[in-house]
């Protein structure tokens, strides 16, 4: 049975302080039953590991879950959403206005998301933050006031359910690659020419402005570069915030998690540069054609499972992968063991 919710009070959202301390207030992983999981795969009927990651990823399930024979009944794809006031530095190929108008995609079942949600047996949860009011322009003010940062992050956090057996995080908003490369080059160091793609599909024009962007925000802000919260907050956005809170609220229930893209990757680093070992319970569902998402996952020291060339968002990577779980885990509930097929083991 999983522990109960680390922090029940608004306490936690009240100020940075208080959410670092959260971060690094984390429950471990249940060996036991990760134990106990091996020692059935050590039973089925194949070769010792020659389901390759498969079996990996049972362990993994069992470790978060703490069930020796996990489950995946309820799956829950969050799909956070915001503006970004960056935009105005002709950073995206698409003006900001088709945020909401995918929002209303989204909400009539038309998305790439919908379709594959529906495919993999998984509730699709889309949340708008604030969609009206876009962040500041972090080449000229900080994304997010502290207020701000921590209300989406509380936002992230309370969309997480307890009960949920695996969480598929994703997100959507125009500019965000910009604010993602920005929050990925604070953390790990270089600038706009290392961490910038092309997003949406900006041209040569636009691919140096998005640079010049990410630039102008690391030496406005350098002066808060030490703090990956206030890192987040100054070049982030509302989505990135909240994806993290979410991120923080599935460790703290032990509630394993499915990372998309680039954007979800970059979202959940303040985590890991806080505490080493606090992505332990989140896997990298793929990896995107977006230029910088290999060498993020690099620094995050996470392997990504599928690699299709997509540069979607939406949560579609993460959610493409659910069903990579539900084949692994069928493996390992549904395959009988030597004895009760009746085969001979290999001796020992």
């Amino acid at each position: 049975m999983r522990p109960p919710l680390a922090y029940e009070s608004e306490d936690l959202f009240s100020s940075l302080d208080k959410l670092r301390a959260g971060c690094l207030a984390l429950p471990p992983p249940d060996a036991d039953a990760a134990a106990l999981a091996a020692k059935r795969q050590s039973q089925l009927t194949k070769p010792p590991g020659s389901l390759g990651r498969l079996e990996d990823i049972v362990l993994w399930l069992a470790r978060w879950q703490g069930r020796s024979v996990p489950r995946l009944d309820r799956v829950d794809i969050l799909v956070f959403v915001g503006n970004h006031g960056v935009t105005k530095q002709g950073v995206s190929a698409y003006p900001a206005e088709v945020t909401a108008q995918m929002v209303a995609n989204f909400s009539a079942g038309g998305a790439a998301i919908n379709q594959i949600a529906r495919t993999v047996g998984a509730n699709l949860h889309v949340v708008p933050l604030v969609l009206e009011q876009a962040t500041a322009d972090f080449t000229q003010a900080p994304a997010m006031t502290e207020g701000a940062f921590l209300a989406a992050v509380a936002t992230g956090y309370k969309a997480v359910s307890a009960g949920t057996d695996l969480v598929s995080l994703g997100e959507m908003g125009i500019g965000n690659t910009t604010a993602a490369a920005a929050l990925a080059a604070a953390l790990f160091g270089g600038g706009g020419s290392r961490w910038a793609g092309r997003g949406t599909g900006v041209d040569d024009a636009g691919l140096a402005r998005k640079r010049a962007a990410i630039d102008l925000g690391l030496a406005r802000h350098a002066a808060l570069l030490h703090d990956p919260l206030a890192s987040a907050a100054a070049l982030g956005g509302r989505e990135l915030a909240a994806v993290l809170g979410a991120a923080l609220a599935a460790r703290h229930r032990r509630i394993p998690v499915l990372l998309d893209g680039f954007v979800c990757a970059a979202a959940v680093a303040p985590l890991a540069k806080l505490r080493a070992d606090a992505l332990e319970h989140a896997l990298a569902a793929h990896i995107s054609a977006e230029a910088a998402h290999r060498m993020l996952l690099s620094e995050l020291r996470l392997d990504p499972l599928l690699d299709l060339g997509m540069r979607l968002g939406e949560g579609t990577g993460a959610a493409l992968a659910v069903s990579v779980l539900r084949a692994a885990l069928a493996c390992h509930a549904g395959m009988a063991t030597f004895a009760e097929a009746g085969v001979t083991n290999k001796s020992s």
